[in-house]
């Protein structure tokens, strides 16, 4: 398997972010927590933007194997034998990215460093990894 690289996975990631910058967005301006530099999401509001956002993850990678960035710089998500991700997995290793994003996803750019198939800690615990499809 043709395994993605840390760069195209941070442009990925940085793409999946805008995604998720725009729903926190959405989110804040219906709760009224929008200011003239951007907004402010806190209490209940900040823990649907995040929960929806983590949705947006599991949905996309769960049906399509990839998300808005993946399918952009054409990676997928599979099983570590080749074969689609299904629910469990994608639920795995979304939840998991609350760990991986700690520090700016520092934390789960060093594991995708050390791992031989360059995985974050959710594809470890998924079985997952990401490959380029072209």
């Amino acid at each position: 398997m043709n395994y993605a690289g840390k760069g195209v996975r941070a442009v990925e990631g940085i793409i999946d972010l805008v995604i998720t910058f725009v729903i926190l967005w959405i989110v804040a301006s219906f709760a009224g927590q929008t200011t003239e530099s951007g907004f402010n999401l806190t209490g209940a509001p900040a823990l649907i933007g995040v929960v929806i956002s983590i949705v947006y993850f599991v949905v996309m990678e769960a049906l399509l194997g990839a998300t808005v960035g993946k399918l952009l710089l054409k990676l997928r998500v599979v099983r570590e034998d080749g074969s689609p991700i299904g629910w469990r997995e994608s639920i795995v290793r979304n939840v998991l990215r609350i760990v991986d994003g700690f520090a700016f996803y520092l934390v789960g750019f060093i594991v995708v460093c050390v791992t031989a198939k360059q995985q974050r800690i959710g594809d470890l615990a998924a079985g997952s990894v990401v490959v380029k499809t072209a």
